[in-house]
């Protein structure tokens, strides 16, 4: 699936950033690939074992004059690899620069065909359906897209560029210089979903409340600090360490969403046509790349979705078992009184935690006389759960519309995501998931201690 050769070392090019403009052409032919990048990287040089018949063919070396651009030769192919950061104007600069300059056979960007058909589709939040998102649970997936999405908005807005701005950039002034574009990063919904098949509990729990925070930080830097920081990450050192620290605390997302893709990235880029290629990718997946240029990929296995665990499956149908069980037992061995007391230990913390959940979240007021009935019966099925019954029922009675919609991408902050009456519905729907469980936890301590089975 690829072309594979033996380099001693790599070259690093580097492009000085100038001026001009992007422009604006059609939508170009492309290969898909997936998501999304990091930030801008000067490459190390790798060192590599090769056999000296290789090494003739395959050839490294620095060019000082382009600090973010690593040049691998390889026999009468040469591939330009920019290393970018994704919210940098100055990156932007420098590859329309390099494209500009080189007259390249090739373009390969670092996009698959979804993420880079929705920097076109301005349509494409007014056809979402809220009630879809809840009932195909997908709501915490919506949440933490919105959550990056509005997290690198904040970093254009304060540096003046559009997320991304040198991917689409990279696109159209290839298109403008004749030469073919190339979409080389793996579906973004892959990556997702192997991110997410790839953590466990606790990890899932902790990446999704550092999406969220990072939401609602309020810290604002200047235009020239945030500058100045992004293009510090340009730096190998910098990058390199970042790059480290990244890979040691979380080995279960820097896997599927660094080191996969780097794989992915490059296979692609060596089976596209053309000998003088360049590929634009996020500065993170530059060492990467050239560590893998001479191995073999498989895609397919990189492609794969994870099978789902089975202890979610056995958490989820075991602990409404275990709570009628037990209630059961104690009917059973103890009589009516013991019922009666159980079914109260059951009902009043589920009522009363995901009462107050709908309370925090502002939802209409039937919603929330509704949390007092739905929680204690949703709690006994695995089937259904409080947030989705809930959430529906705000949706019916709030119905978005198409503006709510419309003005996602806008949605910031706590202010703005209860304004919003499309995100109102999703903070409903995961507060009252959330005071529901933590009510049916309450009530199993209580049972517990009703039976005597505390010790």
């Amino acid at each position: 699936m690829d072309n594979t050769s033996t380099p001693d070392n790599d070259i690093i090019q580097n492009d000085a950033d100038n001026t001009d403009t992007t422009r604006n052409p059609e939508e170009p032919q492309s290969d898909s690939a997936p998501k999304e990048p990091q930030s801008d990287s000067a490459p190390e040089d790798d060192e590599y074992t090769e056999d000296e018949e290789d090494a003739e063919d395959y050839r490294s070396e620095i060019d000082e004059d382009r600090p973010h651009v690593t040049l691998i030769t390889d026999g009468d192919r040469t591939f330009h690899i920019v290393g970018t950061a994704h919210v940098s104007e100055k990156s932007r600069l420098e590859v329309k620069k390099l494209i500009e300059d080189l007259h390249p056979d090739t373009v390969c960007v670092e996009l698959c065909q979804e993420r880079y058909d929705s920097f076109y589709d301005t349509e494409r939040w007014k056809k979402l359906n809220i009630f879809d998102v809840i009932k195909k649970g997908k709501v915490l997936y919506l949440l933490a897209n919105l959550a990056i999405s509005a997290y690198q908005r904040k970093m254009g807005a304060t540096l003046g560029v559009k997320p991304g701005a040198e991917l689409i950039g990279a696109a159209e002034v290839a298109k403008l210089n004749n030469a073919e574009v190339v979409l080389i990063d793996r579906n973004i919904n892959i990556t997702l979903k192997r991110v997410w098949g790839n953590l466990g509990f606790w990890t899932k729990c902790q990446l999704v409340a550092a999406i969220v925070a990072s939401l609602f930080d309020g810290e604002e830097k200047s235009k020239d600090e945030t500058s100045k920081e992004i293009e510090n990450l340009k730096n190998d050192m910098n990058l390199s360490s970042m790059m480290e620290e990244f890979a040691k605390e979380m080995p279960q997302v820097h896997l599927p969403l660094i080191d996969e893709r780097d794989r992915y990235l490059v296979s692609k880029m060596r089976e596209c046509e053309g000998k003088n290629v360049v590929a634009v990718v996020g500065a993170g997946h530059v060492p990467g790349m050239k560590r893998y240029y001479r191995e073999e990929i498989d895609r397919t296995e990189l492609e794969k979705l994870p099978k789902p665990g089975i202890l979610w499956p056995c958490i989820k149908w075991g602990f409404p078992l275990i709570v009628i069980g037990g209630i059961a037992y104690g009917f059973y061995s103890r009589g009516f009184d013991t019922l009666q007391e159980m079914l109260i230990a059951w009902i009043i913390p589920n009522s009363v935690l995901c009462f107050l959940a709908a309370i925090i979240a502002l939802a209409h007021p039937l919603t929330i006389l509704a949390a007092i009935i739905v929680s204690p019966l949703t709690s006994t099925t695995p089937i259904i759960g409080a947030g989705l019954v809930l959430g529906l029922l705000e949706a019916w009675l709030r119905k978005p519309s198409v503006a709510d919609c419309e003005d996602l991408p806008n949605v910031h902050g706590w202010k703005g995501f209860y304004k919003n009456s499309f995100t109102h519905i999703l903070i409903v729907y995961v507060l009252t998931t959330l005071g529901s469980s933590a009510g049916a936890w309450v009530s199993i301590g209580w049972i517990v201690k009703i039976l005597g089975l505390d010790g």
